[in-house]
């Protein structure tokens, strides 16, 4: 072969090869997901949410980055936050409330969003339907007004004799509609069990001790808290003041009883932000969020904790304690 036949073939099989060298050195592209907590403090729930996109082959740092924001259990800051993840281009948004669901909806109507707990999304106006969401937002379902009275009807076991029953709730943490609705159940749940109920609001952090004085001042038997993100992030004081108090409690999730709280009925956090998860990879795959249903729990978790029962003086009826899906003791 003459050399400059040579070096033409050299060179020609340089031209194939040298494309398919650079693809394989290429890095493969890195997600960025936007995560808009109303509270960081509930680590065990962000922690969830990592290891469901660990399970799915995420690592952070190598093939995906998570940008925080944190609005401190305050509603106020979230739309300026939701504004920071929309100008960094994120590929997907995990909204970890209603509240932040929403601040990310006004943000963008593009880049899509991923809500962990949302009571009524339809009612909320964040998805057209549970089965079509339309437009850029999905997500998971958390709980319902139906949830509220069956806390209640649970607490007038636990306590026998109760007749009057706070209600602890944030304003502006599930939706004007929602709550509503929740207030109204809650309402006809009391009437039913023949029990008086004391609407008791805490809007930031710093309002409950001032809720916990006016429960204790209008003479509450128990209490029942509609668990927002703020309530979620505060729940140490929760029950602790509870305990001071003597008061017994019902929450709507498990997290507050594992933190030392009397009792909790509903579905499981950690179980509803692995599943977050899940969405936010089908999105990066590809799928769009019109198109992934929105997610119900189907289990709702009944769990007592019979410790804190006996620091109380309570005791908890057998045949409520045989119904529990888990006790502490």
């Amino acid at each position: 072969m003459r050399r400059r036949d040579f070096m033409t073939l050299l060179v020609g099989a340089s031209g194939v090869a040298w494309p398919f060298a650079a693809d394989a050195q290429r890095p493969a592209r890195i997600a960025r997901i936007g995560y808009l907590a109303t509270n960081l403090i509930n680590q065990g729930l962000l922690e969830a949410f990592r290891q469901g996109l660990r399970d799915l082959g995420y690592v952070e740092g190598r093939n995906v980055v998570i940008e925080y924001r944190d609005a401190q259990g305050k509603l106020e800051p979230l739309p300026a936050l939701a504004a920071e993840l929309v100008a960094l281009k994120v590929d997907v948004i995990v909204a970890s409330s209603t509240a932040a669901a929403q601040a990310a909806k006004q943000a963008t109507a593009v880049i899509p969003i991923v809500f962990a707990t949302v009571p009524d999304p339809v009612a909320t106006g964040l998805v057209t339907s549970l089965a079509r969401p339309g437009g850029n937002v999905t997500g998971l379902s958390n709980l319902n007004a139906d949830l509220v009275g069956k806390c209640l009807e649970y607490l007038t076991q636990a306590v026998p004799r109760v007749s009057r029953v706070a209600v602890l709730w944030q304003p502006g943490a599930f939706g004007e509609r929602t709550e509503k609705e929740m207030l109204q159940a809650a309402a006809a749940a009391a009437r039913a069990l023949g029990i008086q109920l004391q609407f008791v609001q805490a809007r930031d952090p710093v309002d409950i001790d001032k809720a916990f004085s006016e429960i204790t001042g209008a003479r509450a038997d128990a209490l029942t808290v509609l668990v927002s993100g703020m309530l979620l992030g505060e729940r140490r004081r929760l029950v602790d003041l509870a305990a001071e108090n003597r008061l017994p409690v019902i929450y709507t999730f498990r997290e507050l009883v594992d933190a030392g709280g009397l009792m909790s009925y509903g579905p499981s956090l950690d179980g509803l932000f692995r599943r977050a998860a899940s969405y936010v990879d089908k999105i990066l795959k590809g799928t769009k969020p019109a198109d992934l249903p929105v997610e119900q729990p189907t289990k709702l978790e009944l769990v007592i904790n019979l410790k804190a029962a006996q620091a109380l003086g309570l005791t908890v009826p057998p045949t409520l304690v045989a119904r529990a899906d888990q006790v502490i003791e």
